[in-house]
């Protein structure tokens, strides 16, 4: 089971604790938001299962960035609309079947597959 646990303290600080590793969000300061954050694990996902698959699939590139961009819509209820991934190897570049390949397994991602599945979300106050 996955768990994190965030504490505010009056402010706009959100202190995160997940297994042994801390981290800070911060809504108005110089920390990463919610919403980064959120994307953040969008991204990471990704990348780890591009890792995934060129240990079984050598790649032309160790070395890649992943970028994850979003808007917010106007219209309520507020969300993002559109999500953009793009991966950019830092070195070789793939021929057009190896990038569809690697682009579906990456879409079997944990992180894709939640969003794209809709979860079920229960808030409750204890």
């Amino acid at each position: 089971m996955y768990k994190v646990k965030l504490e505010n303290k009056g402010d706009s600080k959100y202190y995160v604790t997940s297994k042994d590793y801390k981290f800070t969000i911060d809504t108005e300061g110089s920390g990463i938001t919610p919403l980064d954050t959120f994307l953040s694990g969008l991204g990471a996902c990704v990348g780890v299962y591009t890792r995934y698959y060129s240990a079984k699939n050598p790649l032309p590139f160790k070395e890649f960035s992943v970028e994850v961009e979003a808007e917010l819509t106007k219209a309520k209820p507020v969300h993002f609309d559109k999500i953009n991934v793009t991966i950019t190897p830092n070195g070789g570049a793939l021929e057009e079947s190896v990038r569809t390949k690697l682009i579906e397994f990456i879409k079997n991602c944990p992180a894709h597959n939640t969003l794209k599945n809709n979860p079920e979300i229960d808030i409750k106050i204890s």
